[in-house]
């Protein structure tokens, strides 16, 4: 499926007062987990209300505990587990055990079409906690960020918005600046704000290869 600018919803994303174009493709670099989970509560309450299909990908805790959560959170979840669909994140992200570039984004792309084209949702978005990867064997720094960029480009197609949480305190500096390299927009203190250091994946994947290489 390939969607023209021209064509995407505005929606709310429940915790910025303007509305944005779908297919956002957003990174939460957090460092208060009471604030994380508060705007990532109005994130996908906001998705309920608009009738989409969701998709949190939960690292911190079990699927359960995390509807509890947004039970006490204020989001109707468990009423609306056919629309949200929380499962841990490791699972997903390394079925196997090791993390593929291809696979993932194949899920991302799947879970997409087959919310809109398939299902009817207007539109869908998701969610994934990212300390999954920290756990040594699971992904390497190259695979992971080859990921992130390219998924830029599959949201271009499949216009499902996203958000990346990573938790400031958990990954070296290194990791955080490449992560920022290729979002394009951020949340800081709880708003969407553009992203500075926003390079673009193209331009990304060829400085990233070319600094690997040499």
């Amino acid at each position: 499926m390939i969607s023209n600018q021209n064509n995407r919803r505005k929606i709310s994303l429940g915790f910025t007062e303007e509305p944005v174009l779908e297919g956002q493709h957003i990174c939460y670099l957090f460092n208060n987990d009471t604030e994380r989970r508060r705007v990532m509560a109005k994130f996908l309450d906001s998705g309920i209300q608009a009738g989409e299909k969701l998709l949190y990908l939960v690292d911190t805790m079990s699927s359960d505990q995390m509807l509890d959560c947004l039970e006490e959170l204020g989001v109707d979840a468990r009423s609306h587990t056919k629309e949200l669909y929380v499962t841990e994140a490791a699972p997903t992200y390394c079925p196997d055990g090791v993390f593929s570039t291809e696979n993932m984004l194949d899920v991302v792309r799947n879970f997409y079409v087959q919310a809109v084209e398939d299902e009817g949702y207007p539109g869908a978005r998701g969610t994934g906690e990212m300390s999954w990867c920290l756990v040594e064997g699971r992904t390497d720094e190259a695979s992971l960020m080859e990921y992130e960029a390219r998924l830029n480009l599959l949201i271009a197609e499949n216009p499902l918005t996203v958000c990346c949480q990573y938790d400031a305190r958990r990954f070296d500096g290194k990791i955080i600046m490449d992560v920022l390299a290729v979002h394009p927009v951020m949340i800081v203190r709880g708003q969407l704000v553009q992203n500075p250091y926003y390079v673009g994946a193209e331009t990304f994947l060829k400085e990233y290869q070319a600094r690997a290489a040499g």
